[in-house]
């Protein structure tokens, strides 16, 4: 490892941070909303985009079984990869800032709401699986995010302390989890305005802005 990423990691949320997704999450919550008849707007996506399944699905249909709420979160997942799957690719300011990180010794690493089979997938078709060691899903969990189970996780399979550790997130739900683990955290606007990251450490509207030295000099201060 160089020398200023000696013992250090960046653990990156995955939709609307790496991969720009948003808009297939958004459609397939739209197919799943018209084919069981339930309301679901854009508004609520947004305010809700981070957060697992399993406490969308009762917000959008009360009293709504566990049975059911596994069943529809499936199809829902199932119907994402579909839309994207001819359509994933990493933007380029992605490459130049996984290549900096990894040239100058971080661990790298994902921390994500979604299910396991949508990361491997995206893993896959975009080549990230070259610069990520490892990652956390909706699958290695008991609690997801805003609790801090996701990112805690990721630093323990990392072998990295906590505080010594900085997440890219673009949900609130996300900030909040990184602060309860004890990591800085850097927002991007990809999905929120900037009034609603206002916790975050630091708030980008692009991974352009960033480079290594970045996240070294936020550790250290």
């Amino acid at each position: 490892m160089a020398e200023n990423g000696k013992g250090l990691a960046v653990i990156f949320d995955l939709d609307g941070v790496l991969v720009d997704t948003g808009w297939a999450h958004l459609q397939s919550w739209n197919d799943l909303a018209e084919k069981e008849d339930f309301e679901h707007s854009d508004e609520f996506f947004y305010r809700t985009f981070g957060m697992p399944n399993y406490r969308i699905l009762p917000m959008l249909i009360p009293g709504i079984s566990d049975g059911d709420i596994e069943l529809l979160s499936n199809w829902k997942e199932s119907r994402y990869r579909g839309i994207i799957e001819h359509k994933l690719s990493l933007a380029d300011e992605v490459l130049v800032l996984l290549d900096d990180l990894r040239d100058n010794g971080f661990a790298l690493a994902i921390g994500s709401s979604a299910p396991r089979d949508n990361l491997e997938m995206i893993l896959q078709r975009t080549g990230l699986s070259e610069y990520i060691e490892t990652y956390v899903t909706k699958n290695d969990i008991t609690q997801g995010k805003p609790a801090p189970e996701t990112f805690l996780k990721a630093a323990q399979k990392l072998n990295v302390s906590p505080n010594r550790c900085v997440v890219v997130e673009d949900a609130v739900q996300g900030i909040e989890a990184a602060i309860a683990a004890g990591m800085k955290v850097i927002a991007i606007t990809s999905t929120r305005q900037r009034k609603d990251l206002a916790d975050a450490d630091r708030i980008v509207d692009s991974l352009a802005e960033l480079r290594a030295s970045d996240f070294a000099e936020l550790l250290r201060s």
